[in-house]
């Protein structure tokens, strides 16, 4: 029996399972324990925002079962079970199945969606999909056309929008931003979303935000807030009207890291939980990935940002897999990381600027944006329709 204190990660998603995959390279001795809240099945979560289009049920998102991971990967999955403390002194964690010792561990308990107060005796009924638990409940929801009221234009939002208008479902989107992913567009790229989307019956309705949600006969009826004079409303709204009628409301307003159980360790944590060019938090031995990290704290090339995305978690699972054998790791550097946002009506990718780099969007071509800093270097990028097929060629731009 192997008596050595086991590698214990918490989280089976995709930088859990990506960080064990990436640690079994270099050492497939060591005991790994993984626990996790749910049935620790893998899938793709960005499969999540685009599966009602393609007509797949939960159990379809699934491409590789609990079972099958724990086979390939060696490891002692924890299912359906609940972390609630970690005692860094002793190096061990309390879950609701006891108390295990680690050698080392790894935080990738990702984020949790931020939930806007509203009143309203329906305010609890709001849904957010965040988990394919989450999806499946939303999925049992809409077995039939439906209205759907979604909170929030953002990349996530827009996804669902386009998503459930392509399976038959009535979506209005509620926001307070100006235009539909403004974090991340020029202008014009974002009105050529609006446009592509209209026509599926997609409603946009922007300057204004959810501030209640009652129940309304066999549906809801969210009130809005006051719009502002310049406020652009979607076609059909009418802006004296501050009501919406729908059957389901999904939130999709955006991710906060969950850092609740790092700070039960007094892990130091801002946006996210501080990790440096290696993944280490500040508590020796213990480590972070994914939508709960805060990468570049310590000289990583990120800037101090927590990156919700693919790309980044399996650049840091590259270098924390061997960091935790004990094997010599680079430190962590992205590279250009362009961001595919799944609306087939308008498909679009975007390579942002660095926040904070001073700069503007311009349009030399259609379908083609560049964001360029005082100097006239390319910093980023948009693209849109058939556009995207160029995302290498302009991405070379920016690395040169």
């Amino acid at each position: 029996m192997d008596t050595r204190p086991p590698l214990i990660v918490i989280g089976a998603g995709l930088a859990g399972w990506t960080a064990v995959r990436e640690f079994r390279k270099h050492d497939r001795s060591t005991p790994v324990i993984v626990v996790t809240a749910d049935d620790g099945d893998f899938y793709a979560k960005p499969s999540l925002s685009n599966a009602f289009a393609q007509g797949k049920a939960p159990a379809q998102l699934i491409s590789t079962p609990a079972a099958r991971m724990v086979e390939s990967l060696q490891v002692t999955l924890l299912q359906r079970t609940r972390v609630q403390r970690i005692d860094a002194a002793a190096q061990s964690v309390a879950t609701s199945q006891g108390r295990f010792s680690y050698g080392q561990l790894v935080l990738a308990t990702g984020a949790q969606p931020i939930r806007v107060p509203l009143t309203g005796d329906a305010a609890n009924e709001v849904l957010s999909v965040n988990h394919l638990d989450d999806f499946a409940q939303l999925h049992a929801r809409l077995q039939r056309p439906s209205r759907v009221l979604v909170m929030g234009a953002g990349l996530i939002g827009c996804e669902f929008a386009n998503d459930l208008a392509i399976a038959g479902h009535e979506v209005t989107v509620v926001d307070p931003s100006p235009r539909a992913i403004a974090a991340l567009l020029p202008t014009e790229a974002s009105h050529a979303l609006h446009d592509a989307l209209r026509p599926l019956g997609v409603r946009f309705v922007f300057g204004r935000s959810v501030q209640s949600l009652e129940r309304h006969g066999s549906g809801l009826r969210a009130r809005l807030s006051a719009a502002p004079a310049n406020a652009h409303h979607g076609e059909g709204f009418d802006a004296a009207d501050a009501l919406v009628t729908a059957d389901l409301v999904l939130s999709a307003v955006g991710l906060r890291a969950d850092t609740t159980l790092a700070q039960t360790a007094d892990i130091v944590c801002d946006r996210g939980i501080l990790v440096d060019a290696h993944l280490r938090t500040s508590r020796p031995a213990i480590f972070a990935l994914g939508d709960n990290a805060q990468y570049g704290s310590v000289g990583a090339s990120a800037g101090g940002r927590t990156l919700p995305y693919v790309m980044p978690i399996m650049n840091a699972a590259r270098v924390l897999g061997p960091v935790l054998a004990g094997v010599a790791s680079p430190p962590l550097r992205f590279p250009l990381m362009p961001v595919t946002i799944k609306t087939p009506a308008l498909p679009l990718v975007v390579a942002p600027a660095a926040p904070g780099t001073q700069g503007e969007w311009s349009q030399p071509e259609p379908g083609l944006w560049r964001f360029t800093d005082a100097a006239g270097a390319v910093r980023g990028f948009a693209l849109a329709g058939a556009q995207t097929a160029r995302r290498m060629e302009q991405a070379q731009l920016i690395s040169a």
